[in-house]
C-alpha cells in the first residue's frame, strides 16, 4: 500500500469528540506496551506519527489518524497492566466499548499480542467479545524479531492453539517489517478501499 498522506486528526475523550469523516475505520487494540504505536507507524511508513513510549498506559484517549484521505486508523487505549489510576481506566471501558459497538464506520480491529507471551484471559475474552458483536478481528503477533526462528515458530503454534478459532494470525516485527504487507492485505480486504 502506497502511503501518500497520514495525519493526526483528533484525540477523543468522549463520543462527541469522534471525527465525522465518513471513512472506513481500522481500530488497533492490545495490552499496554505491546507495540501498537510501532505497528501503526510501520504501516504508515512514519517514524513518530503515533507516539511510542516505554511507559505502559500512555495512550489514554482514542486517537484518530487519517490515511490517504480514504481510511482512518484508530489507536485505542492499551489494556492490562497499565499503571494509570483506576478512575481513568474505568472511563476507558465505556468509551472504548461504546466506540467498538456503535461506530458504523468501524470495519475491523487489529488485536496486537506479544509473541513472547501466551494470550491472557483478557486477550481471549476480547476476541470472543469481537465475535459476539460481529466485529472482524485480525491478530498480529508483535516482536517476532526478539525470538529465534525456531522459538518464534513454536510460540506462534502455541498461541494459535490457545485462541478462539477463525481469526487471521500474522507474525510481525517493527524492526524487520516482517508481516507489514500481510497486515495491509487484511486491512484492504475488510475496508474495501
Amino acid at each position: 500500500m502506497k502511503i501518500t498522506s497520514a495525519e493526526f486528526v483528533a484525540s477523543a475523550w468522549k463520543p462527541f469528540d469522534f471525527p465525522k469523516d465518513p471513512f472506513p475505520e481500522v481500530a488497533f487494540a492490545g495490552k499496554s506496551n505491546v507495540g501498537k504505536s510501532s505497528l501503526i507507524n510501520v504501516l504508515l511508513n512514519r517514524k513518530k506519527l503515533v507516539k511510542t513510549s516505554s511507559t505502559p498506559g500512555k495512550t489514554q484517549s482514542i486517537n484518530f489518524f487519517r490515511v490517504n484521505n480514504n481510511i482512518m486508523f484508530v489507536d485505542l487505549p492499551g489494556y492490562g497492566f497499565a499503571k494509570v489510576p483506576l478512575a481513568v481506566r474505568k472511563k476507558w471501558k465505556p468509551l472504548v466499548e461504546g466506540y467498538l459497538i456503535n461506530r458504523k464506520d468501524l470495519k475491523m480491529v487489529v488485536l496486537i499480542l506479544d509473541v513472547r507471551r501466551e494470550p491472557s484471559r483478557e486477550d481471549k475474552d476480547l476476541l470472543r467479545w469481537f465475535d459476539l458483536y460481529h466485529i472482524p478481528a485480525v491478530v498480529v503477533l508483535s516482536k517476532v524479531d526478539k525470538l529465534s526462528k525456531t522459538k518464534s515458530k513454536k510460540q506462534i503454534e502455541i498461541i494459535k492453539k490457545s485462541l478462539p478459532k477463525g481469526n487471521e494470525i500474522i507474525p510481525f516485527s517493527a524492526i524487520t517489517r516482517e508481516g507489514k504487507e500481510d497486515v495491509w492485505e487484511q486491512i484492504l480486504l475488510f475496508t474495501g478501499i
